[in-house]
């Protein structure tokens, strides 16, 4: 088993595509995942409706794994992302993302939730003082 990594299934799936969309789902997702953010509960055909429309509006993005903990079956990793959409905006998150991986690597379920980040917080008055 090689387990898989969410910002390279981030990359494949919406950043920079270079397999369908049913190759990178088949290549980092089980056929049984649940998927779980922010609340919102999603099997493998509605996370891969969702994932279809952000695939649709990104122009390019890049994201940068802050921490990642692999405990046998168990994944844990946080990472920022920044995407731009097909209308210039401009979006900054962070994620932290828990996930059970199948026997065979890939996520089977997900939990995740993020936020909005500052993307230069040096810029934000009283950022200076410590």
């Amino acid at each position: 088993m090689t387990p898989v990594r969410i910002s390279d299934a981030i990359r494949d799936v919406a950043f920079a595509p270079r397999l369908t969309l049913e190759e990178a789902l088949d290549k980092y997702y089980a056929p049984d995942l649940v998927h779980i953010a922010d609340g919102r509960t999603r099997d493998r055909a509605a996370f891969a409706e969702m994932v279809a429309g952000i695939r649709s509006t990104v122009v390019e993005g890049a994201v940068t794994v802050l921490d990642e903990l692999y405990d046998g079956l168990n994944y844990a990793e946080r990472h920022r992302y920044r995407m731009t959409m097909t209308d210039g905006t401009v979006v900054h998150r962070e994620v932290y993302y828990f996930a059970a991986l199948a026997e065979d690597g890939r996520f089977q379920q997900v939990h995740e939730s993020g936020f909005d980040v500052d993307p230069d917080p040096g810029t934000q008055p009283g950022a200076d003082r410590q």
